[in-house]
């Protein structure tokens, strides 16, 4: 029994790890970058919607409002940002490592922003349902309403972007753009507003990955830091070309971490995050679903 709760908590967790890694997947596999920032656009987003909360009193219009701030700055981000330095760079190796140090210092831009108009305390998030196990059978799990509402809401917006990205002419397009952005654009489709669509979708990820989340701990400019790391993690297990690599990566993640945090203890949970990482990596360095030589559709 202890073992099933293990597994269970493991599951709503790795599907936020999930989300985050769908939303760096998505930025890598349309720009070729690891958006380090992701961690900081996730935690303005989810301020957003704390905003929204308190003044309204509604959790889901903080949610709607969370989404669309993170869909905002994420095309922000890759239209003055990231766009401008890509067509700046004087060489391959320039338009590879720039914008990744752009990333990492937009993410202190990011937490520095947030702490003046926020403050750097930490701050409650509240939830729409109760964060108290559920009861079957007179024993208690440590699976809440919350937790299924977590993990119900990761399963539809991972098969609305599914859908999105295998059945409509934008998902195709955003694929091709992707792959052979050269041929693409010699197809009459715009590579560079495609691109931001990526972002887009990928801010909104992280927005919504922000409020599913911030219930369970306190919202601080720099408290994503680590779901940041988790969900990078994830996604390279899982294949940085794969989306459905990634989310498979993070809920293996989010499994692998519980069972070592119910029977090992807190402690080794970060270490324990690495080290499969790096016997991954040492097994098969494209990830799990990565493919080799070759980006996968």
């Amino acid at each position: 029994m202890n073992l099933i709760n293990t597994l269970i908590a493991g599951v709503s967790i790795g599907a936020i790890y999930s989300l985050i890694a769908f939303a760096l997947i998505l930025v890598w596999r349309s720009t070729r970058v690891v958006n380090f920032a992701q961690a900081g656009q996730a935690a303005f987003s989810t301020y957003v919607g704390l905003s929204f909360e308190k003044a309204f009193n509604n959790f889901w219009l903080a949610l709607l409002a969370a989404i669309i701030a993170g869909v905002l700055v994420g095309a922000f981000v890759e239209v003055v940002i990231v766009r401008f330095i890509v067509k700046r760079a004087t060489s391959a190796a320039t338009v590879t490592v720039a914008p990744v140090i752009a990333m990492l210092g937009l993410l202190g831009i990011f937490q520095g922003v947030m702490g003046l108009i926020w403050g750097g305390e930490y701050q409650a998030y509240p939830t729409a349902f109760s964060r108290d196990g559920l009861t079957i059978n007179g024993s208690q799990i440590p699976f809440s309403q919350n937790d299924l509402f977590v993990l119900l809401t990761v399963v539809a917006a991972m098969s609305v972007a599914a859908l999105i990205f295998q059945k409509t002419s934008l998902g195709l397009a955003m694929r091709a753009a992707a792959f052979a952005p050269e041929v693409t654009r010699l197809s009459g489709i715009r590579v560079s507003r495609i691109r931001t669509l990526g972002w887009a979708f990928a801010g909104g990820a992280g927005g919504l990955a922000g409020v599913l989340v911030a219930p369970t701990t306190f919202i601080a400019p720099n408290s994503f830091d680590l779901l940041l790391v988790f969900g990078f993690t994830a996604a390279v297990i899982g294949g940085l070309d794969s989306l459905i690599g990634g989310v498979l990566g993070g809920l293996a993640l989010g499994i692998g971490l519980s069972v070592v945090t119910g029977y090992l203890g807190g402690s080794y949970t970060f270490m324990t995050a690495f080290v499969l990482l790096i016997v991954v990596l040492l097994i098969r360095p494209q990830g799990i679903l990565g493919a080799r030589g070759a980006r996968r559709a």
